[in-house]
């Protein structure tokens, strides 16, 4: 990841020493409107100088920008009192605002490199570089694509041995038993496994027959197309080819690794054009996928020929660092997101490495294709990167495989590192449902130490074929937690969770969050050590200010090591008497929100005082009907310092103090 962090910083700066205006404008984006000067419009990224100096409140309030699932995921990797930083952000919409006004034509914005895509004229080009808040203009990245034969092959008679031995098996996979059981997943399956809890995003270049009945069980969370900006899903039917690989459920026919999986689905190409995706809309469609809450990325295309009549990058700038789209695949895996791609369909070349990006990424798990007999497939690209390290990462079966077909109920088959990269992604969501703290790094790791060549990885096969099974019990789980779950009654909320096995287990911190905050630690249990029985713990939630909570468990081993629970929810429903809540954000500035419960109808007035008890406000003064509510306070007229919000009803009388700070 060093390479990824220098790489990212000196490319933020380059505007420091860039004084001239026509310095802005990068050697790539010259060439470009050299050998390509009769064009109409080029699409060029805009990088900014900053994002503006109201970007405090976010970092208060970081739900405002990420889901609490994606700061969840991010507690793997970071710090968790730096959840979020500057590169989550938004772009300042002011600054995009002045380059509308100069003619440009906005494309996508990206919080993570500040900057923003779209289309220009030559003119505009030079108009833009003047503005101040303009850092760096770029071309942006043009890739072609090849759909051959290799990709798509049809056989409606497909039926290759080995044949699925009958009763071993708690499912049947049909004609999709050898593409997963070369890489041991029914027993992962039978195991219980089916990657459920986690998110998986598939990129690809569309997904048409989402009707087909090997998605009839799927759960979908969401979808958008970023080739033409519409949550309407259309292009390629490509994606599913992919879709079906990774998670679909068809017994008899078709089984996917993560077949219980969470699904998002991003277009990211446009497979009908001659330069049919750019860089952006794959950056667009992760920064998405992260804000949900994404925890692994499959991605079947990878890049190795370029956008003509130049290049954008060369096969010299394979090398981990260059191409926006691997650094963004690289910033990704720092935030807790296992990105995994295909390795590319090129081949072998006498003269340099076939890998395209961003597979080339240091932390992007490379995925080639071998035959049903373990033999690398001879259109599986190859590595090294051009900065020596071994690529492909590792293998699957990429050749004859079967999937659903892109009309009907009818299923086809066909060969290319796009049908091998579906089958390792959703084993890595085996490997997070067994244990959702893994980091991308360590899911990596537990892929190349169980393949076929762990031992001696090599730029043909890189550590080998995976083993989905032998991976998945090299995870040591130190408490095996078989339910949890709560449920309010009496003015309380009761804590129940079951545990099969203990190891070194030192207890729990019971966590709580509402709606408005991230969680805070309530309550610790004592654990039992090391123990095979099943043990049953408890926990009572008196506290109660709010009408919904969810909670979770941390669980912590004698050595310090961390485990989380999955979080469960709870309705507390009406509450008895009159309350005013805590403000959240509190500290603020300058505005902050303030809940209050009325339990039955009642003349309510909430006012605002200063630190003397001077009233200086009126917030509320009308009837009420009974139910929750919730008011901004603007504080931007009032000085920094301690105030008091109250409320009264009747002989009732709440009071808040409340944090100002500017």
């Amino acid at each position: 990841m060093k390479r990824f962090i220098l790489a990212f910083v000196c490319f933020g700066f380059i505007g420091v020493f860039a004084q001239n205006p026509l310095e802005k404008i990068a050697p790539k984006l010259q060439q470009k409107m050299q050998l390509d000067s009769q064009a109409d419009k080029y699409l060029i990224w805009v990088y900014f100088t900053d994002k503006g100096n109201k970007v405090e409140s976010y970092y208060s309030n970081p739900q405002t920008v990420v889901s609490q699932k994606s700061l969840d995921r991010r507690a793997k990797v970071l710090d968790r009192s730096k959840l979020i930083n500057f590169s989550d952000m938004p772009v300042n919409q002011n600054y995009i605002n002045e380059l509308i006004a100069n003619g440009f034509i906005l494309k996508h914005r990206s919080k993570w490199f500040n900057a923003v895509s779209g289309y220009v004229t030559k003119d505009q080009i030079n108009e833009i570089a003047q503005i101040t808040s303009v850092e760096l203009l770029d071309v942006v990245g043009a890739f072609s694509k090849r759909w051959d034969d290799i990709e798509f092959r049809t056989n409606e008679n497909y039926n290759e041995s080995p044949l699925q031995p009958s009763g071993i098996n708690t499912l049947n996979y049909g004609s999709s038993f050898n593409q997963v059981n070369q890489i041991n997943v029914p027993a992962v399956h039978d195991s219980g496994y089916n990657g459920a809890g986690v998110t998986i995003c598939v990129m690809d270049a569309g997904f048409s027959n989402l009707t087909h009945e090997a998605f009839s069980t799927m759960n979908i969370v969401a979808m958008y197309d970023f080739v033409t900006g519409s949550p309407i899903m259309g292009g390629h039917s490509h994606g599913t080819a992919t879709l079906s690989l990774i998670g679909g459920f068809k017994e008899g026919e078709l089984i996917g690794p993560a077949y219980g999986a969470d699904f998002l689905l991003a277009r990211t190409e446009d497979a009908v054009t001659e330069t049919p995706i750019e860089e952006d809309n794959w950056i667009a469609a992760m920064e998405w996928a992260d804000s949900i809450g994404v925890d692994v990325t499959s991605t079947s295309l990878g890049y190795i020929d370029f956008d003509s009549p130049f290049t954008s990058y060369t096969w010299e700038d394979m090398d981990g660092n260059t191409a926006a789209i691997t650094i963004a695949a690289d910033y990704a895996v720092s935030l807790g997101i296992t990105v995994v791609n295909s390795a590319g369909n090129e081949g072998s070349n006498s003269t340099h490495n076939t890998l395209g990006a961003p597979s080339d990424g240091d932390s992007v798990i490379a995925v080639g294709a071998v035959t049903s007999s373990g033999i690398r497939a001879s259109f599986s690209s190859v590595g090294p990167t051009v900065d020596g390290r071994i690529k492909p990462d590792v293998m699957a079966m990429g050749s004859n495989n079967y999937y659903a077909s892109t009309s009907g109920n009818g299923y086809w088959n066909g060969s290319g590192t796009s049908f091998s990269c579906p089958l390792v992604a959703g084993v890595c969501a085996l490997l997070l449902q067994k244990n959702p703290a893994l980091t991308p790094m360590e899911v990596l790791q537990l892929l190349r130490s169980t393949a076929t060549q762990s031992n001696n990885p090599d730029n043909l096969y890189g550590w080998g074929i995976i083993n989905a099974l032998s991976a998945i019990n090299l995870i040591i789980v130190p408490v095996e937690l078989t339910s949890f779950s709560a449920a309010y009654s009496e003015g309380r909320v009761n804590l129940t969770w079951v545990t099969a096995t203990e190891l070194n287990n030192f207890g729990f911190e019971v966590e709580r969050r509402d709606d408005y905050s991230s969680y805070q630690t309530i309550g610790f249990v004592d654990g039992n050590g090391t123990s095979t029985n099943r043990l049953t713990y408890n926990f009572v939630d008196d506290n109660l200010t709010d009408n919904r909570y969810y909670y979770r468990l941390k669980q912590i081993d004698f050595d310090g090591s961390i485990e989380y629970s999955n979080e469960v929810f709870v309705e507390i429903g009406n509450l008895n008497d009159f309350q005013l809540y805590q403000n959240y954000p509190n500290p603020f500035n300058p505005s902050t929100k303030i809940k209050y419960y009325i339990p039955q109808n009642s003349f309510v007035k909430i006012t605002l005082h200063d630190i003397l008890g001077s009233e200086i406000r009126t917030l509320v003064n009308e009837n009420t009907q009974p139910g929750n509510y919730e008011i901004l306070l603007d504080g931007s007229d009032l000085s920094s310092g301690m105030y008091f919000v109250r409320l009264s009803s009747e002989n009732i009388q709440r009071t808040l103090k409340i944090s100002l700070i500017k």
